[in-house]
């Protein structure tokens, strides 16, 4: 049986949330997207005061990049990568990774960020498999259209046996570990027989905090 270690990635590994970062780092490669911050705000009050769900909120929110030729896309991501995104990981995330894996662990990221860029961590050589909210393509560009549901809570979990079954392997979940920041991820944590919060600021009664820098 397989024993897998699950790793969260906004605020888990991460010590940002990856879209926005994205969307500063578009931002900073062309100032001529500045005109989308006005929506990105006006995004985040829908959301707050619960006019949109994370869905809705995606949707809108990536506008900055809609249309944009997938091969462009992944050129950019690569460089967001690069330059950026690999300079915001949590050191002890990464410490975590590296030992679990030399133990025999299957590494899984599982987010809600978008899969186009999440596909980066690849980079992260211990990674195995990379689970995320995925959006639409259309004659090779990019739509502002999620293919399926927002990867989130219970979303995670029924994502995560897809995969299992796909890959045909039988896991040891008892004998398994999930890191995660928020107890939005409780499906997941409850899932595992090691769960882990990380950098939470209250506490919890089961399950125990670790301090990533």
């Amino acid at each position: 049986m397989e024993k897998l270690a699950l790793f969260d990635v906004d605020f888990t590994i991460t010590r940002k949330e990856t879209l926005l970062e994205f969307f500063k780092f578009v931002i900073s490669k062309d100032k001529k997207n500045v005109k989308f911050i006005p929506r990105a705000i006006f995004c985040g009050v829908m959301y707050g005061i619960g006019v949109y769900d994370e869905k809705k909120v995606k949707e809108a929110f990536i506008k900055f990049i809609d249309n944009i030729e997938e091969n462009d896309l992944k050129l950019l991501v690569r460089e967001y990568y690069k330059d950026h995104l690999s300079n915001i990981l949590y050191e002890d995330a990464i410490t975590m990774i590296r030992k679990l894996k030399s133990e025999g662990y299957k590494v899984y990221l599982i987010s809600a960020s978008p899969e186009f860029y999440l596909y980066e961590f690849y980079n992260i050589k211990e990674v195995d498999k990379i689970i995320g909210t995925k959006f639409k393509f259309n004659e090779g560009k990019l739509k502002r259209e999620m293919e399926g549901l927002n990867c989130k809570g219970e979303e995670k979990v029924r994502r995560l046996m897809e995969v299992i079954k796909e890959e045909g392997i039988e896991v040891d979940f008892k004998n398994s570990y999930m890191f995660s920041d928020s107890l939005s991820d409780k499906p997941l944590l409850d899932l595992v027989g090691k769960p882990y919060l990380i950098n939470f600021k209250k506490k919890h009664d089961t399950i125990e905090i670790l301090n990533w820098k």
